[in-house]
């Protein structure tokens, strides 16, 4: 189901140098994304009782950490790399749902089986819980669980903008948006020149968006003609004017 990069056994990279709890627990205060996390409301007490229910794992581009209708056993946290959440409709088409970047998780829902099959879009590392014990880290701490519900609410918020998206918005508007909402996912939004990660494939974004491959190609070069974005590689987008990004994607200023 995915290819093994490495040891599903070791907690959290641990240094060759450090050994037992210390050492996951110096990996994880460490971590890049620990500030976005969920771990971010957690004292570093509370944070070494997650730790050790937790078990990192890498993931190939392409991998499949769970396929939809499997049984759900782990919440996933990714510290690098990127996920994709993809159904596949009757008709055999795919439809991406979300992404899912450092600092994001997936899994920690109330319903038995997952609904999407859960992909590396790139190389990726997730911090992979089992429910049960997160549940019970979360039970005894409350900062936990306030976090969890915050992020559930943004998660609520975000599926029914994506709604928005594919039923209103013209092609530029949806890409404006989806920028916009990747733009506000990063370390430091806001000013305009911000250069954003694009790791997933213009077809992935398609997807997401309801639009063909020709048409997000096309619309992207429509908002560099426009000077609203500039477009460095592949994988990256530079936004240079947000004022005017938000205003195309019918947002206030």
């Amino acid at each position: 189901m995915y290819r093994q990069l490495s040891d599903p056994s070791t907690n959290c990279a641990v240094p060759s140098a450090v050994s037992g709890s210390d050492a996951r627990h110096s990996e994880c205060a460490q971590c890049a994304v620990r500030g976005r996390a969920i771990c971010a409301a957690l004292s570093p007490q509370e944070m070494e009782a997650l730790d050790q229910a937790t078990h990192a794992q890498t993931y190939a581009p392409g991998s499949t950490l769970v396929r939809a209708g499997e049984s759900r056993h782990h919440v996933y946290t990714v510290t690098s790399g990127a996920l994709r959440l993809v159904r596949t409709l009757a008709d055999g088409r795919r439809q991406i749902t979300g992404f899912v970047l450092p600092g994001d998780y997936v899994g920690l829902t109330e319903t038995p089986q997952h609904r999407h099959d859960i992909e590396a879009i790139i190389d990726s590392r997730v911090c992979r819980t089992p429910i049960t014990q997160m549940r019970q880290v979360r039970d005894r701490y409350p900062q936990l669980e306030r976090k969890l519900l915050q992020r559930a609410s943004m998660e609520l918020a975000a599926a029914q903008d994506t709604g928005l998206l594919l039923a209103r918005l013209q092609p530029s508007e949806r890409l404006a948006h989806f920028l916009l909402r990747l733009a506000a996912r990063s370390t430091q939004p806001g000013a305009s020149g911000d250069t954003v990660a694009l790791p997933m494939s213009r077809s992935d974004i398609a997807d997401h968006l309801g639009l063909t491959v020709e048409t997000v190609s096309r619309t992207f070069t429509k908002l560099r003609q426009q000077q609203l974005i500039a477009l460095p590689q592949l994988h990256l987008v530079q936004i240079l004017d947000y004022a005017a990004l938000r205003s195309l994607a019918g947002e206030t200023v």
